[in-house]
């Protein structure tokens, strides 16, 4: 069918070229993409990721694609993406974009298993890589802006689930070369793969969500490669037909314009948000306004004294999974205001160790947890480019100490210096790799447009 919302983006898929990609929009996706493999790397360490590689080990039989933090160690393309994918969402430390979701984990770990699964003589170059990495953000970011329950926080279902795994079907086809009706076909099978339910945040489950994300979208495209048909309808609007609208309780899709001078990548106006430690983004917020009110503690007694304060009042939006007052294990903690509040205000800082079994059940943290209470004001909505963090410490004295954050620094408002972010990679990567290797792959990102092959990567 000519001139429906799926053609076009098939399209799009089809004819993208790497001079449409503009020296911010590589700059930018380069960026992701390093970070991105970082918290792989130190994801690879997690009894999740231990779980998912155990258990990919018992069916693959064909050793093609590698594995974050495990030389030696390959699996089939398919299921290295989808432990790879586990690993970046391990300790939920990767990005996230505008509206919600982690666009880089449901894309890269396909990308990276494909350039490694096509044979001597095809291997797309770095530059190829760096076009089909920002094709399946391009296609996340436009599906999200159909609808605009998709600006929220989620309550219904986990974002990259859904158009994670479209993205990482349509990275995958670009890598591929599809034809557009391939393309197209892709996007169909991979609508009929996405979806998982928020209830399974703050689990081990939800790693998964990423791993799936990424595998499925890879499938979907190796599907359509093969002569598998879908809806060619399938992001289209159609009365009494249910396609990607499906997962929206509004949905107004438009057809994407061919890429050139009419068309402007998102990326290009919307950064991404870096993390500047192992937890859902919201918990940024109120770490920094924590760590102010910290401050002021600290100039008006001298000392950090729990037992100088009365209450502690958050002031948070409503977002029902990711306000947790008692959490007991450390995916509760990572999406907790309360706890990533409280230990900001005992250590002065968040960082992968206070995610730990014997940090969460400190009792002076507990007896922090239990003077916590909980504000909705109406103007902070659960909204990741409106929302703010505010804690407020009442004394016993009667004096009240507060620290507020509206823009934490990594959000894509105030973005994390090529310093912070080179730190935060090595610091990382460090975990599983020695320095040189380090360094290689940092040169090696830098330079993915000049890379002749990208399975080095």
């Amino acid at each position: 069918p000519e001139d429906t919302v799926t053609s076009s983006f098939a399209s799009f898929i089809h004819a993208a070229r790497p001079e449409h990609l503009s020296q911010t929009v590589q700059h930018r996706s380069k960026r992701m993409i390093l970070d991105s493999i970082g918290v792989g790397l130190v994801g690879s360490t997690t009894h999740v990721f231990d779980i998912a590689l155990r258990y990919c080990r018992l069916y693959s039989p064909v050793a093609v694609s590698s594995v974050y933090g495990k030389p030696g160690v390959k699996l089939s393309p398919t299921l290295a993406a989808f432990t790879n994918g586990v690993a970046t969402h391990s300790m939920d430390f990767d990005d996230t974009w505008h509206p919600a979701t982690h666009p880089s984990g449901a894309v890269l770990p396909a990308l990276l298993a494909a350039s490694q699964m096509l044979p001597p003589g095809t291997k797309p170059s770095g530059m190829d890589f760096l076009l089909a990495f920002n094709v399946g953000l391009e296609v996340q970011g436009r599906l999200m802006h159909f609808s605009t329950e998709a600006h929220d926080i989620p309550k219904r279902f986990h974002p990259p689930s859904v158009v994670g795994t479209m993205g990482s079907a349509a990275a995958t086809a670009k890598l591929l070369s599809l034809s557009s009706a391939q393309c197209s076909h892709a996007l169909g099978i991979a609508a009929s793969l996405a979806g998982a339910p928020m209830a399974n945040a703050a689990t081990q489950a939800k790693p998964l969500h990423i791993g799936n994300a990424t595998r499925l979208g890879f499938e979907a495209a190796l599907l359509a490669a093969r002569g598998m048909e879908a809806n060619p309808f399938i992001l289209d609007d159609i009365p009494g037909c249910s396609g990607f609208g499906a997962f929206y309780s509004v949905y107004h899709p438009k057809p994407l314009p061919t890429p050139g001078e009419r068309h402007e990548f998102l990326l290009e106006k919307q950064d991404i948000a870096f993390k500047r430690f192992p937890a859902h983004l919201g918990m940024h917020w109120v770490v920094d306004a924590a760590l102010s009110v910290r401050n002021l503690f600290l100039n008006y007694a001298g000392s950090f004294s729990p037992a100088l304060i009365r209450t502690i009042v958050l002031k948070i939006p409503v977002s029902k999974y990711i306000n947790r007052p008692f959490p007991s294990s450390e995916h509760q903690a990572r999406h907790s205001f309360q706890f990533n509040a409280c230990t900001a205000l005992l250590d002065g800082e968040v960082g992968l160790g206070s995610f730990t079994e014997g940090s969460i059940q400190r009792q002076e943290l507990r007896e922090l947890l239990d003077k916590v209470v909980v504000e909705h004001p109406e103007d902070n909505v659960a909204n990741f480019d409106k929302m703010y963090g505010e804690v407020a410490l009442l004394l016993h004295s009667g004096d009240i100490l507060t620290g507020k954050c509206d823009t934490f620094y990594g959000h894509w408002r105030k973005p994390l210096s090529k310093e912070s972010l080179l730190k935060k990679f090595r610091s990382n990567a460090s975990h599983v790799l020695p320095e040189e290797k380090i360094e290689t792959i940092i040169s090696m990102v830098d330079n993915l447009e000049k890379l002749p092959d990208s399975s080095q990567l």
